[in-house]
């Protein structure tokens, strides 16, 4: 059509945006588009990790062109209580990794980089320089906001790039190792191997405040380095603070965000898994369906979206209950018990977890038996509510 840019603008090139517009360049390469991103390259600067149970083979597919660290051995978690190993692979990549695909598999003239956005129309999106990409249909990609409808606590991380000086010596991922002291909330320190001298190395944090003491942190990643023995370069690092919804009234919330005509998908879109606040499978699952209805008008393919948000806000509520017993029913310290007792469990209902996909008898499974928290204070958490996620949210992306 004369005077139109793109037949598709996705506003945020980082994990949501991004997998959007692979899915797209793979499956419907002729179908236009334009990645609009603030930043100097797509995916900003984050990691992300998953499951090798996460994604079926049309995932696989769809990450495919992407460089990855994997596993297949498994990973393994420690806890004051005991240690194990875990079967299932797992998988990760970087925003490098990911930047890297999109600039080999899209058209050159499809990325726009530092470009930020003063308005996004169902029409179209006006940069802050003035110009104006306009579309048959614009995504609005960009990360997690603050808002007074939606309830829970905060994860809160720091993650540290090191190339130790001698080789470190560990064979898998330590998917959580909680063994280090409990503070302010539930603690665990997660570390990749990805190669025989890299680690990452993350610090993070169930708790109830959005605040991340950078200093503090550092200081506990570097502890707990000298503690393992491994010293060398830093050569990056990440923090981030993500909501971890227990509550609160997605209709309003939506509403709130909403810009008519205009495709939620990620963070913004309410598409996260509530407890782990982890997005990259329900990324994945929603670029899938953004490639398969291409070719709908804009306002027919953001009310597609927000009816998949929605039945993604029904399908999680289980996760949610989780969570609002994790932070009203546990004393900060005393929350490693919830997961200690989580990860005794038999492997593929701790997979289909991870996944969002818990079935009637994995959810009996986590609630039956001795609670891990007093049950008076889990009944007095389902009757009260969590504070509004109500802070300043980098809105890059999601984790």
């Amino acid at each position: 059509m004369s005077g139109r840019t793109c037949d598709i603008a996705i506003v945020g090139g980082g994990l949501s945006g991004g997998l959007a517009a692979l899915a797209l360049a793979q499956q419907r390469p002729d179908v236009s588009l334009r990645l609009i991103e603030a930043g100097d390259a797509p995916g900003g600067n984050h990691r992300w990790s998953w499951f090798g149970s996460d994604l079926g083979k049309a995932g696989e597919k769809l990450l495919a062109p992407v460089r990855k660290t994997v596993w297949e051995d498994g990973n393994h978690v420690a806890f004051p209580a005991y240690r194990r190993q875990l079967s299932t692979p797992y998988f990760s990549m970087a925003s490098a990794d990911l930047a890297a695909a999109l600039q080999r598999e899209l058209p050159t003239s499809a990325i726009m980089l530092r470009s930020r956005v003063a308005d996004i129309r169902a029409d179209g999106v006006t940069l802050e320089n003035g110009d104006h990409v306009s579309a048959r249909a614009v995504i609005d990609a960009r990360g997690a906001v603050s808002t007074p409808h939606l309830n829970g606590g905060w994860q809160v991380f720091m993650g540290r790039h090191l190339r130790c000086r001698e080789a470190h010596g560990l064979a898998r991922p330590i998917i959580m190792d909680a063994r280090v002291e409990q503070l302010g909330g539930y603690r665990f320190v997660y570390v990749l191997p990805l190669s025989a001298h890299e680690l990452f190395v993350e610090d993070t944090y169930y708790q109830d405040e959005p605040v991340l003491d950078r200093s503090a942190l550092s200081g506990r990643i570097d502890a707990y380095c000298r503690e393992h023995g491994w010293d060398g370069e830093i050569l990056g690092f990440e923090t981030g603070v993500l909501p971890v919804i227990t509550g609160g009234n997605a209709a309003r919330y939506l509403d709130s965000v909403r810009t008519e005509g205009v495709a939620l998908v990620g963070a913004r879109g309410l598409f996260t898994h509530p407890l782990t606040s982890y997005t990259l499978p329900f990324a994945v699952e929603t670029a899938l369906a953004i490639a398969e209805d291409a070719d709908l008008p804009g306002d027919q393919l953001a009310a597609k979206m927000e009816a998949r948000a929605r039945r993604h806000w029904a399908s999680t509520g289980f996760y949610r209950l989780l969570g609002d017993m994790l932070f009203g029913a546990a004393q900060p310290e005393r929350r490693v018990g919830v997961f200690q007792r989580f990860y005794r469990m038999p492997e593929p209902l701790i997979e289909r977890f991870y996944a969002g996909k818990s079935t009637l008898a994995d959810k009996a499974r986590v609630l039956i038996g001795k609670p891990p928290v007093p049950v008076t204070s889990a009944l007095a958490a389902l009757t009260s509510s969590r504070p509004a996620l109500q802070t300043h949210l980098d809105e890059s992306d999601d984790k």
